[in-house]
């Protein structure tokens, strides 16, 4: 067997990795776009066409439904793909807008020949539930079985084990191989999201490392920032603007506002207008509640006290264009705190534009980041220099910083360096092998010491090969 990049083993984006079986027998697990940097190589259309051969794909495992791990999927089945697509039960439900959405931006936005598409990939959905073997092939050759198990990174994501034997004539004791694709692991205590938990066994891991150079805040000092942020916004009269995906990062911050204005003392916090600027994050909001058997404990106990923690009073969305104009306008013009959710979460296009570029100059306002801002991204260009009065180009304009600028890690959906670390030495049969992907190059040399100190402390042989040297 090898396993094979096609994407995300030197970057956070692009993810696309190969297993290959035999010669003419493989398994992808995920297909996304590349954005940011990644995708700065090269002509964008020219990057994202799929040149790798697919006649030997007997399957294609998506770990969750994020762009970079699922945007490459219009090519591939342009490409001739006609295999099955297996995927969890919530992502099954997730999938198709995130595909229609990308459609429409990168595509086109002929309404039929969308619904066509989604008709096609609706026929190749096969979901999985968590825990539960499914066998991809066994014939005299192989028995190759995946199963789901929990990831913690947004609702539906897994991380995906792989059992592969291979059969051969004359030997009826052969054993079969674990080979673990970990996709984007979420940190412990995640709103919504119960946590994951280690696998038993792999003798193989192929490991996202974004991360894999730095610790989290934990939840009650994230909490605390987040509070501190808004309860500011509230004495200056300002909007506090979180870039945030539409899927994941939105709905967990609606969840935690939920719990702060349900503590808070102070009244003006029942009056704080909670604004989800994101027709897509709407659509995703309104399917998250649908699958309340996915969420965790903690949120289950808040339905049973008759909290609606994706549905309160103050929350209010904006669907069209027009409707978006006006509420841009009026924040900037009144002094009404607010708060406003918007797409994209690296600000490299949406909604969210529109407010910084009219608020950025504003020390009013507060531009608080909760997830990671890849490198070539305006995003990570106001973070860097915002703090220190800088500016950032948006949609060709300079724009100076003058609004707070702040970033709240321990939102993150992926996991941090101790997390990294924790699945793996909790297994009962750690791997030998691990290949770190998804990550940059000092957080893979990071993760990659980290692990080695920890083989050499528990007297466990093990190689760490860094995906971008693979």
């Amino acid at each position: 067997m090898n396993i094979i990049h096609h994407g995300g083993a030197a970057g956070v984006t692009g993810s696309c990795h190969r297993l290959q079986v035999s010669e003419d027998r493989a398994l992808f697990i995920d297909c996304g776009l590349f954005q940011g940097e990644d995708a700065t190589q090269r002509d964008s259309l020219e990057q994202h066409q799929v040149r790798f051969p697919i006649d030997d794909l007997l399957a294609l495992v998506v770990t969750h439904v994020h762009i970079d791990h699922i945007g490459r999927l219009p090519y591939l089945l342009a490409a001739g793909y006609r295999g099955p697509i297996l995927c969890s039960v919530p992502s099954k439900h997730l999938l198709p807008l995130v595909i229609e959405d990308a459609l429409k931006i990168g595509f086109t936005r002929d309404k039929a020949l969308i619904e066509r598409f989604l008709a096609e990939v609706d026929d190749r959905l096969v979901a999985l539930e968590y825990g539960e073997w499914h066998s991809v092939i066994d014939d005299d050759r192989h028995r190759i079985k995946v199963r789901l198990q929990r990831a913690g990174h947004i609702l539906g994501s897994a991380y995906v084990e792989v059992d592969v034997l291979e059969k051969r004539v004359g030997k009826s004791n052969a054993s079969s191989q674990r080979i673990v694709f970990s996709g984007d692991l979420g940190a412990p205590y995640a709103p919504l999201l119960p946590a994951p938990k280690s696998p038993y066994r792999a003798d193989m891991l192929v490991l996202e490392s974004t991360y894999g150079d730095r610790l989290h805040e934990d939840r009650r000092h994230r909490r605390d920032r987040l509070k501190a942020a808004i309860e500011r916004a509230l004495e200056n009269g300002g909007t506090v603007v979180i870039p945030a995906f539409s899927i994941g990062r939105t709905q967990e911050l609606l969840y935690e506002m939920e719990g702060l204005a349900h503590e808070a003392g102070d009244t003006r916090w029942g009056e704080l207008e909670i604004i989800v600027d994101s027709p897509l994050a709407s659509r995703f909001t309104e399917v998250y509640r649908t699958l309340k058997p996915y969420w965790d404990q903690e949120a289950h106990q808040r339905l049973r006290s008759g909290r609606h923690p994706l549905n309160f009073e103050t929350l209010y969305t904006v669907d069209d264009h027009a409707a978006h104009e006006r509420t841009v306008d009026y924040l900037v013009k009144s002094a009404r705190p607010a708060v406003v959710i918007a797409a994209s979460g690296m600000v490299s296009g949406g909604r969210v534009v529109n407010y910084l570029k009219r608020m950025l100059s504003d020390e009013r306002h507060c531009v608080l980041f909760t997830g990671y801002q890849a490198v070539g991204t305006p995003g990570r260009d106001i973070q860097r220099y915002g703090p220190r009065g800088g500016w950032v180009m948006l949609d060709g304009q300079r724009i100076d910083i003058r609004a707070r600028v702040e970033t709240v890690s321990g939102y993150s959906a992926h996991a941090d360096q101790n997390d990294l670390l924790n699945f793996v030495r909790r297994m009962r049969q750690p791997p030998k092998d691990i290949r770190l992907v998804h990550g940059d190059a000092t957080a893979q040399a990071a993760l990659k010491k980290q692990l080695l100190a920890w083989a050499k402390t528990a007297d466990h042989s093990l190689t760490v090969t860094l995906g971008a040297t693979a």
